[in-house]
Order: structure tokens, then sequence, then C-alpha cells
């Protein structure tokens, strides 16, 4: 259960995904103009289309090329339907070239092909870029091996690049428009004026998409969905998301509210006694917190694999919540009905088949946390209030809650715990331990800096090896450990953050020095993609 995208006091702005690295990044720029937007796969079906009734449709880049028999493109009957109910449609690099093959055109492999900065001409008055931009020119981020070499009838090209290739094309009067580049990344600094003037002076889209509203209206579907008699788990992990989560529910629906926060071993340096200080003395919720450490330890001795270890994870988690629904069922007298989890957009989009794969389940990003890894059986019903959220948007969210200002800052912490931060079997040795105290003594370092604010998320790993070291006039063989601090909007891309020597020097002097077992210490310098955030 999570909030109905046609409850939302906005237009929607559908984007269909063609696997592009920054389709994300265009659901995020239209929002951040307060116009609601949603992605799903470029491939889906068009009554998944029809049935959100979308005022404008955007075709996202990707990889592929409208060449290859397989490759992927939106439903037939798209663009009548489009045409026939006033849906505006722009096409984004592979989208544009979809419009022009789809409708008559045609699209050559490039003599020239463009990857990086460009710079595009704006040559005639256009809808796109009105009349003052003609003659103009701007730097734009080019990503495309194909190019349209004959447009369909009725279309113009409006701005072309300085090798002459078509950059944007349109036809008001159908309400088509294509951009050859990609106006949503940084890399074009004139993007957002462009998204901006398509948006509201060409669609004319209403923009009433505010964390105000949502609120409002996750209440009214929270109290619609749950009885009046009905009682509700929540899971607490100690995590912005569910603890954001968690007040929102209780808003809704008060003591029928019930939460658990669960030990499972795997949390960070004295992860257990802050989070509940926390939860009793500033956000006042009712939680019982259980102790489980040794169940799930059980049960992940000799497991290295990664995606084994979430689904585990995932499987003791509800069984120890079933095992809470029981309790308070004996308790309360009837059996509690839901089950809270702050599952966030970017879970949804990444367990979502990229299009094209040819698969029709997911290529997994994520099981456990939140999408994917619970039981087909589980006996509760799922609430999931900000499944539509992006992590900042969550934290607009918790601020209207007045969920404390630096719980909220607090850096993602991911479902399966350190299980997916020590890269091999956790109940191996003193693998746990050694990564809770480097991981401590590095996110202090980070805040004593100055810089936890400026950082999205950082963290300690505990690597699968050993090296040959010197300490204490000693030949040591210990452990080596690596440092992941990154940068980000919403967690779908990341930059690697950029430290001064001298604090990894000293971070690293403290490590060594103060943790047993540890004799090297990495800095992982990879961005998202080509790599996750989380090692694993």
């Amino acid at each position: 259960m999570a909030l109905d995208p046609k409850a939302v006091k906005s237009d929607l702005v559908l984007i269909l995904d063609y696997g592009s690295q920054y389709t994300h990044l265009i659901t995020r720029r239209i929002r951040s103009l307060n116009v609601f937007s949603l992605c799903i796969s470029g491939t889906s079906p068009l009554s998944a289309i029809t049935d959100l009734k979308p005022s404008v449709v955007i075709l996202s880049g990707g990889p592929h090329s409208v060449h290859t028999p397989d490759s992927p493109t939106f439903p037939d009957g798209f663009l009548h339907w489009a045409e026939s109910n006033g849906v505006f449609v722009l096409g984004i690099c592979y989208g544009l070239q979809l419009i022009v093959q789809r409708l008559g055109g045609e699209v050559c492999i490039g003599h020239k092909q463009e990857y990086g900065r460009m710079d595009v001409n704006v040559q005639r008055e256009s809808a796109l870029f009105g009349a003052e931009k003609v003659g103009h020119s701007q730097v734009v981020w080019m990503s495309h091996g194909d190019e349209a070499v004959k447009l369909p009838e009725g279309f113009d090209v409006v701005a072309r690049s300085q090798q002459g290739a078509v950059a944007a094309i349109e036809n008001p009067s159908r309400k088509f428009f294509g951009l050859q580049y990609h106006p949503e990344v940084t890399h074009t600094p004139e993007g957002m004026d462009t998204l901006r003037r398509f948006l509201f002076d060409v669609c004319g889209v209403l923009a009433g998409w505010t964390m105000e509203d949502v609120l409002e209206e996750e209440i009214k579907v929270i109290n619609n969905t749950v009885g009046q008699d009905d009682h509700v788990i929540c899971a607490l992990s100690g995590g912005v998301d569910s603890t954001v989560a968690a007040t929102l529910v209780h808003k809704a629906i008060g003591d029928r509210l019930h939460c658990i926060f669960v030990d499972n071993g795997l949390l960070r340096y004295k992860e257990r006694e802050r989070v509940m200080e926390t939860f009793e003395k500033n956000l006042h919720l009712p939680v019982t917190c259980v102790d489980a450490s040794n169940q799930f330890l059980t049960e992940l001795k000799g497991v290295t694999d990664p995606e084994k270890k979430r689904k585990i994870i995932g499987k003791e988690f509800i069984n120890i919540f079933d095992a809470f629904a029981q309790e308070l069922e004996q308790k309360l007298g009837k059996k509690p009905s839901y089950l809270v989890q702050g599952t966030l957009y970017p879970d949804v989009i990444e367990s979502c088949p990229p299009p094209g794969s040819g698969r029709t389940h997911s290529h997994t990003i994520k099981s456990h946390h939140n999408v994917g890894g619970l039981p087909k059986d589980m006996k509760l019903k799922l609430i999931e209030p900000l499944k539509l959220l992006f992590k900042d948007e969550v934290r607009q969210l918790g601020r209207i809650l007045d969920v404390p200002e630096s719980f909220l800052k607090r850096h993602p912490f991911p479902g399966p715990g350190l299980a997916v931060r020590v890269l091999g079997d956790v109940t191996e040795g003193n693998a746990l331990e050694i990564l809770r105290q480097v991981d401590e003594i590095f996110i202090q370092s980070i805040k004593d800096a100055g810089l936890y604010d400026s950082i999205w998320q950082a963290f300690a790993v505990f690597l699968p090896v050993r090296s040959v070291g010197v300490q204490g006039d000693q030949r040591t063989h210990s452990h080596v450990v690596a440092l992941r601090a990154v940068t980000s909007q919403d967690g779908m891309t990341a930059d690697w953050y950029y430290f001064e020597h001298k604090f990894l020097d000293d971070v690293s002097r403290k490590i060594c020095n103060g943790v047993r077992g540890v004799n090297r210490v990495v800095q992982d310098i990879t961005s998202k993609p080509p790599s996750t955030i989380e090692w694993e």
C-alpha cells in the first residue's frame, strides 16, 4: 500500500525508461520544479501508461540502436493515443530517434559520433527555445552514435551541433519534440532552463508536488486502508527512512502502531544503545527492542554470497516480525494486519528489469531493503508510505513531521547492516568487531572535520584479504579495510568524495594504531556507475 499517483495535486510527467544511466535524473529534475514525475519501463504495455493519465511523456535515452531488431520501444498505439489525447511527448537522445523512426523518418549510424560536451546552435524560432535563443550557442552533453538524417513530415530541425548533426526537433501542432542531448545533467548548463520552458511554457504543466500535500494524502491513504480496529507493526532500522515512515503512520493511527527494533548482530558500534535513546527521548515512539543477534549470525555462518546473505536476513526479519505479531495478538486479542517498510523510489527503480534486457524478472541490484527478499507466504500486508519518494524528499517530509534535524541528516545504512560490508563470512574471526571499530573511527573523524553533512554516505568495508605489514617492530599478517565516502542527491548515482591527503593520513594512522588486527587501509575511489555504493 502506497500513495496513489492519481491522487497527487500535480500534472504527471511520465518517464519511459530505455536504459539511460541518467533516466532517474530526469525524474529528480522535474520534481525539483514541484512537478510530479514517475519512471516506468519503456516497454510497459500501453494500459500501464494510459492508466496513469500523464500530461507529458518523456522517452529517455538508452544504450540501444533503433536498428537492432530487439531494441526496446514504446507499445503499439502509443503515438496515436498521445496525439488523440493531447499528451505532449519529448524524446531525449534514443527517445528522439524512436520518435523519428516510428513516424516514418530515417535514423542512420552517424559519420561523426558525438560523446561528451558539444556546442549546439539554435537555428530558428521554436517552441523549445523561443525567439530570443535564435543564433544562440550552448554547451550540452551528447552521447549518441546514431543520428536522425530525415525527419518525419511536419517536423523541423531547430538546433544542430557544431558538427552539423540534428540536436533538437519539434512538431508543435502534434505536440512531439526531441532533444539529441541530455538536458537533465549538470554538464548541460542551460538544460534546466530548457526543461522548465518545455514543461511550463510549452506544455502548460501544473506544478503542485509538495511534501505538505504528500503528507496529507499519505495520511488519508493509511486511514482508508487500515481499519479502525486494525493494528500495524513497524520495523525500525534506526535509519531515516523507517523512522520517517513510522512517524507518519503514528500520526495517522496513533497507538495502534507497534514499533520493533531488531538487533540482528549486524549493527554499527553502539548502534542499539544510541538508536533506542533517540526513539524514546526525541521521537517518543513506543518501541520494543528484540535481541536476535544469535539467531541471525547462526543462519549466516559460512555464507559468503551477498545475495544469499540478503535473502537470509530478509527471511529472519520476517520470522521475527511474525513472532512479534503473535505476541501482540495474545496481548491485544487481535492479530496485527500490516507491516510498515521504508521503501524509497530508488529501491523500486533499481529493482525493475532494464529495458531491452529480455528479462521478465529483475536484474537484481537490491533484494532486501526493501524491494524483494520477502517470503511469498508473509502473513503481514505491506504499508510503504515513502515508496514514491527520493531520499531528499523523505528528509523534507521528516522536517514537516518534526523529526530532529540531527537524525534526518544521518547517512543511509543498508537494511542487511554490516553483512554487506563484510565481504565473505560475517561470522569468521572477529570481522564484525574490527569493522565496527574502524567504521566508528572513520565516521567520528568525518564529524570532527566538519565534513559529515557534505557527504551522502560514508562507511568502512572489511575485505577478505590479509596483507604483510610491520607493527611494533614485528612483521604482521593482518586484515585490510577499505574506506568509502560518496556524494549524491538520491543514491541513484554517486561520486566518490575527495578527502584532503592529511585527513586520510590521520584516519589511516588512527585505524592502524587503534584497531588490533588491521595493518592496511585503502580508499574506494569508484563512482556509481560503474560500481554500486555498497560493496557487498
